[in-house]
């Protein structure tokens, strides 16, 4: 038994020192501020079907959506502070560069919005997640600056799930758009990896 104990410490502390970064729980009342596009908007789905509002019952805490159609990066960065005053979030779901990807617009700039993004919500006291977006084409992958940006922060990251539900012609309304199913998808891909996480 005493073997045991030793052996699933020493597992803890290798997936702490490697592995997905954790984040301190979160609280029953905690506000989650979903930050986005489209993508976080729910374009493709009814209303209610979009990934806040399937996340918010899959995680049992607040989760408010903040995703504004065809915003770019620049524009997502001037708007957070605004957001990030009115919702007091403990966490931010930050999934946005889609439409700089889409327009072909400086990917070194919409990194840069980003991670300022990542500094303004931690500044306000707010853990961060990121997830990658796909740039469009017939094998859409996220943009390699969203594991760099991950990786300088040590960000909860979800690389995999848009890239899966947008090659998955079942799951998506158009080429860039999930359906309602892509959303479910993409709450319960955010929702495994808080739990993985430590954040609920």
């Amino acid at each position: 038994m005493r073997f045991r104990s030793a052996a699933l410490l020493l597992f803890a502390l290798l997936a702490a020192c490697g592995g997905q970064p954790k984040l301190p729980p979160l609280a029953p009342n905690a506000v989650v501020l979903a930050f986005g596009d489209s993508l976080t908007f729910g374009i493709g789905a009814n209303a209610g079907e979009s990934y806040p509002a399937r996340l918010e019952a899959l995680i049992g805490r607040k989760v408010v959506s903040a995703g504004v159609p065809g915003e770019a990066s620049a524009e997502g960065l001037a708007r957070l502070p605004a957001a990030l005053n009115e919702a007091k979030p403990q966490l931010v779901i930050l999934c946005h560069g889609g439409n700089d990807l889409l327009r072909k617009l400086d990917e070194a700039r919409a990194a840069n919005n980003i991670r300022a993004m990542v500094r303004l919500a931690r500044a306000q006291g707010a853990q961060v997640v990121l997830v990658g977006v796909p740039k469009p084409g017939l094998l859409p992958s996220p943009a390699g600056f969203y594991a760099d940006i991950a990786k300088e922060f040590r960000l909860p990251y979800e690389e995999t799930a848009l890239k899966k539900i947008l090659t998955d012609n079942g799951l998506k309304s158009d080429l860039v758009h999930p359906n309602a199913a892509g959303y479910a998808r993409l709450a319960e891909a955010i929702a495994a990896l808080l739990r993985k996480a430590g954040a609920v």
